[in-house]
């Protein structure tokens, strides 16, 4: 994984639940493209976080979780999108609290649902939720096409590593 959708796990209660935080910043390029200013129509620039990024983030705090759970022993990939609702934007400044929680896990995979919260810094600070997002995970290495995987785990790489590390996390892959 190049890119990393999270700066911090906060809290982490293995094959339970695993809160995350992503601090959105007028320094990251890609909220450069949207929305730009276009001075021709007098529409000044209105910096925001996608929202597939936003989807990312919840999408990384879930791998996470489910791959915690069995001590990243498995190749956790996301499998599908269940359900995405997201009421507003989030900007330079902001913060995203991404909460996942486990709804079921077996051999094949597991389910999450996910809240996504916005603190506003410049508004009191207290987090107010803005979406939920339900994804489902599955552990490649048990795959029914019998396709064939490298060794190693290729998913949680040396930067989640780092991540889970920084943030008090011990691991082992």
């Amino acid at each position: 994984m190049r890119w990393v959708w999270i700066d911090r796990v906060l809290e982490l209660e293995t094959g339970r639940r695993l809160v995350a935080i992503k601090h959105v910043s007028l320094s990251e390029d890609h909220i450069h493209d949207h929305f730009v200013a276009e001075p021709e129509r007098s529409l000044r620039a209105m910096p925001v976080m996608p929202a597939s990024l936003i989807i990312e983030g919840m999408a990384q705090s879930g791998g996470i979780l489910v791959g915690h759970a069995n001590q990243f022993r498995e190749k956790v990939v996301l499998a599908k999108v269940s359900k995405v609702e997201l009421e507003r934007e989030a900007g330079p400044g902001h913060t995203l609290k991404y909460t996942a929680e486990i709804e079921r896990m077996d051999e094949s995979g597991a389910s999450v649902n996910g809240t996504v919260e916005l603190i506003d810094h410049t508004a009191g600070g207290k987090p107010q939720r803005i979406g939920r997002i339900d994804l489902i995970f599955s552990h490649i290495d048990k795959n029914m096409s019998g396709m064939g995987f490298p060794e190693h785990n290729f998913v949680f790489s040396e930067t989640f590593r780092t991540l889970l590390q920084t943030s008090g996390i011990q691991v082992d892959f």
